[in-house]
């Protein structure tokens, strides 16, 4: 079983952050492969959240990045979670699905649009308006990710072999 890490700025994108882990644990053929990590599911340890969340990134088979309008919460460094996230995904060679909501940068953190901009110059990224529109997205990228692994074929099915 595989380990989806979803990252994004809980408040802004909770809608989706639930919804993709009901779709993947509700599909019949998603959740044979996969289970998806929520922060929000956790209960509460005795760990400071940043050792937490990017363990749970480097336990993560595939990271999917869902990037909204705002930044979230900065550290000392000036980075926040989602970003933190992003690069430690980067550094280890974590499969990354990247997730845009809305067509335009408007109104975006300027930050955030950074981090848009760096994550489209390594990842071919999708945008998307609705919560359907975005788990259609990420059906097609974890299909693909299962074809790559050899794990489902792609075959017309009077291409594929009668035993």
């Amino acid at each position: 079983m595989e380990q989806l890490f979803i990252s994004s700025v809980q408040k802004e994108l909770q809608e989706e952050r639930f919804a993709v882990r009901d779709f993947i644990h509700g599909n019949d053929l998603l959740r044979q492969f996969f289970r998806a990590f929520l922060f929000e599911d956790l209960p509460p340890v005795d760990r400071q959240a940043d050792d937490v969340y990017l363990e749970a990134v480097s336990k993560s088979t595939i990271y999917v990045g869902l990037l909204g309008k705002a930044y979230g919460l900065e550290d000392d460094n000036g980075l926040s979670p989602t970003e933190k996230e992003f690069n430690l995904a980067t550094l280890e060679r974590k499969r990354r699905l990247i997730f845009i909501k809305g067509r335009t940068d408007n109104d975006r953190h300027p930050k955030m649009k950074a981090l848009i901009r760096r994550a489209g110059d390594a990842v071919v990224r999708r945008r998307f308006e609705n919560t359907d529109e975005w788990l259609r997205l990420l059906y097609g990228g974890l299909i693909q990710y299962l074809q790559d692994r050899g794990l489902v074929a792609a075959k017309d099915f009077d291409a594929a072999p009668c035993r």
